[in-house]
């Protein structure tokens, strides 16, 4: 049998950095894609053309949600 004082209380344990850091950074990608499709929402048709997009072509991509690539 294990005494007490030998465990650890739960709500002592921190998650690893590594595991914080990979968060940020999933945050932050999903921002910036959304940040991304706000700018090929109002680009104009010229714009599009040098880019080889078509007016479908963005309404699509800005219809998809943050997390999807």
């Amino acid at each position: 049998m294990t005494s007490a004082s030998t465990i650890a209380p739960v709500a002592s344990r921190r998650p690893f950095p590594f595991v914080t850091w990979v968060r940020l950074r999933l945050l932050a990608r999903w921002y910036n894609r959304h940040l991304q499709r706000l700018d090929l929402a109002e680009a104009d048709d010229h714009l599009l053309r040098d880019l080889g997009l078509t007016r479908q072509d963005v309404r699509r991509e800005c219809a998809k949600s943050f997390w999807q690539a």
